[in-house]
């Protein structure tokens, strides 16, 4: 007879099942860092090119890529994400969910020719 472990299901957010203090806020930064992540990648570039494209050093991208956000303020990574030529809007709204939520939402937007 074999034996299923117990499963329990996620929120959809790690940190904050793994108890963080700041889950929400470290959910976004993991997201936001992810992007980065995919639009270097897109464009192929390396991490020294991304590196002068952004301002940083060649350390601070291969932390970045491997998803190491820690050190980067969200105004920051927010900045990175526009010097990769991304346009990011903050929507607020009234939340009915319980608890409150915070998320990423990736739009992306195809152009016309």
């Amino acid at each position: 007879m074999s034996q299923h472990p117990d499963v329990t299901i996620g929120s959809g957010n790690v940190f904050a099942d793994l108890g963080l203090p700041d889950a929400d806020a470290l959910l976004v930064k993991a997201q936001l860092t992810y992007q980065i992540a995919k639009r270097i990648k897109t464009l192929a570039l390396t991490q020294n090119e991304a590196g002068q494209r952004l301002g940083l050093s060649q350390p601070d991208v291969s932390r970045l890529m491997k998803g190491r956000a820690t050190g980067f303020s969200t105004d920051r990574l927010l900045a990175l994400l526009n010097a990769l030529d991304f346009d990011v809007d903050i929507v607020l709204r009234k939340s009915g969910l319980k608890p409150h939520s915070t998320r990423v939402r990736i739009v992306e937007e195809t152009v016309e020719s």
